[in-house]
């Protein structure tokens, strides 16, 4: 067994950081899982996490699954991190974490009256663009850091991506991967480099170019594995670091996705759908496309904001007879949740939601809706809706996506957390009148950083072969014609009109109560 070649991959996703071992086939031969303590919130609003704290999980999820498999870690070939999106840490000079880490959910605002400077401020009042740069500049962690915080920020040394913290804390060398630059930073994602010096972004964000670290590719080298971190990790000292890129990305090819006919849908804590294109079209105009898991190629990505953190509100909220009961029997309460879908029909006899939860730089004043309540209606039909309500806006998204790339996408794949129920994968057959396919392995966002490492490392020639023979389908579902003819009608005539009724009493209630902002 020793003779064969084995691939590590750390994924420091929100809920939990996991330590895959993949063999060449795509196989997942070792698993250990440490459940993490999303966030704190010292303040309304905010989502703050120890950078520590994720590290050591990281050590603690490697030792576990040595422990575990029979495999030993003198057999792996190389090691790769993927990460949650847009969560930052700000280091000194010797690497420390100089305050808790700022997340992805964290909802705090930076002050946006000054200038913006350098003659921005006329281009964004002639284009109109200056409630989308304000936007920008108020969820912009580094500015807030400036404006609260500037003697800590006067002392970062490096402002690093969670990817990035990873990486300094395996190598000792302060490089990221272009697959990871996600969120509000100077990074031109044409380019797939840190943005030009006159670019706007440096004006908005405040952060300095010394401040950023190394950018290398997907699959090029990030370092080799410390003595430091080996005894901490299990990790063999020396080891190859592979770039990776991040969570998302990873999803994509790790679900077997490398073109922009094939959707990669994703039923996480953020609902996406993404597809992977060879030249720079924006999904939306002024969204840029991400850099993708494979070097120089673009996901072109549309985004539901707290898609599947919505199911699991629900849940919180409403689905406490299936918890007891889950407990009581032994079994994940998942599995009870899959029931209540069979017991609503399609369309959930009307109840329609719209599941613009929390709002987006092209939806500032959005907020849900749920409309067509009657007295028939249960919670079946409300948790249906919940899930019905993010296919519909995926399905907007392809539509977008293939508006917007000339291309047309005739294949699904979906991961994520919903990818494990029958029911929400049938509906989204149905609603989207295409076959879904469910990869053969959960842990898809593991798979793609493994498939970095094995062309990293010449395993595999290029990320075409890599992807064929370490992805593939576990099942596939079927559209039902009956069923697609119903959502049919019920996207086009109910759910695509939804946001434009409802949008003028948006902005009322964003008017009369400052909610939100």
């Amino acid at each position: 067994m020793s003779q064969e070649k084995y691939l590590l991959a750390i994924d420091n996703g929100t809920q939990s950081v996991r330590a895959l071992l993949f063999d060449l086939q795509g196989e997942l031969v070792g698993k250990s899982r440490v459940e993490l303590n999303p966030y704190f919130s010292p303040n309304p609003g905010w989502a703050e996490q120890d950078p520590d704290y994720y590290w050591q999980a990281v050590g603690r999820a490697c030792r576990e699954l040595w422990r575990e498999t029979e495999i030993p870690a003198s057999a792996v070939s190389g090691v790769s991190v993927t990460t949650q999106r847009g969560t930052v840490v700000c280091v000194d000079k010797q690497g420390k974490s100089l305050r808790p880490a700022i997340l992805w959910l964290d909802q705090r605002r930076a002050d946006t009256k000054e200038a913006i400077g350098g003659g921005w401020d006329l281009i964004a009042a002639v284009t109109g663009l200056r409630e989308t740069l304000d936007y920008f500049r108020s969820k912009c962690q580094a500015r807030w850091l400036a404006q609260n915080q500037p003697d800590l920020w006067k002392s970062t040394h490096k402002f690093l991506l969670l990817s990035g913290w990873h990486t300094w804390k395996l190598t000792g060398e302060f490089k990221d991967s272009t697959g990871c630059q996600v969120g509000y930073i100077p990074f031109d994602y044409k380019r797939q480099q840190w943005a030009k010096s006159f670019d706007w972004k440096w004006r908005c964000t405040g952060i300095r170019r010394a401040q950023l670290p190394e950018l290398v590719k997907p699959g090029e080298l990030l370092g080799h594995v410390t003595k430091a971190a080996s005894e901490f990790t299990g990790i063999p000292e020396g080891l190859p670091v592979i770039a990776a890129a991040a969570d998302k990305a990873c999803e994509v090819i790790g679900s077997g996705c490398a073109d922009a006919g094939t959707g990669c849908l994703s039923y996480g804590t953020t609902a996406t759908i993404n597809t992977v294109n060879y030249k720079y079209v924006e999904p939306q105009f002024l969204i840029p496309p991400f850099a993708a898991a494979i070097p120089d190629a673009y996901n072109a990505e549309f985004m539901v904001y707290r898609g599947y953190w919505m199911v699991s509100w629900f849940k919180q909220q409403f689905g406490h007879p299936e918890l007891e009961q889950a407990e009581q029997r032994g079994v994940v309460p998942e599995e009870l949740f899959e029931g209540l879908l069979d017991e609503a029909p399609p369309g959930a006899m009307g109840l329609m939601l719209q599941p613009y939860w929390s709002p987006g730089l092209k939806n500032l004043e959005a907020k849900g809706s749920i409309i067509g309540f009657g007295d028939v209606h249960t919670r079946a039909h409300v948790y249906r809706a919940i899930v019905e309500g993010l296919a519909y806006a995926l399905r907007e998204g392809r539509d977008i996506l293939e508006k917007r790339s000339g291309h047309s996408i005739g294949r699904l794949v979906v991961s994520g957390g919903g990818s494990q129920s029958d029911g929400a994968m049938q509906l989204t057959a149905d609603i989207f009148g295409l076959p879904v396919e469910r990869p053969h392995t959960y842990e898809t966002s593991g798979l793609g950083a493994a498939i970095n490492t094995a062309v990293g490392l010449g395993l595999y020639p290029d990320y075409r072969t890599a992807i064929t023979n370490m992805t593939r389908p576990c099942r596939v579902f079927q559209p039902d014609p009956a069923n697609t003819l119903l959502y049919d009608r019920l996207y086009n005539d109910v759910y695509l009109k939804m946001y434009k009724q409802m949008q003028p009493l948006y902005r009322k209630i964003r008017e009369i109560t400052g909610y939100p902002e």
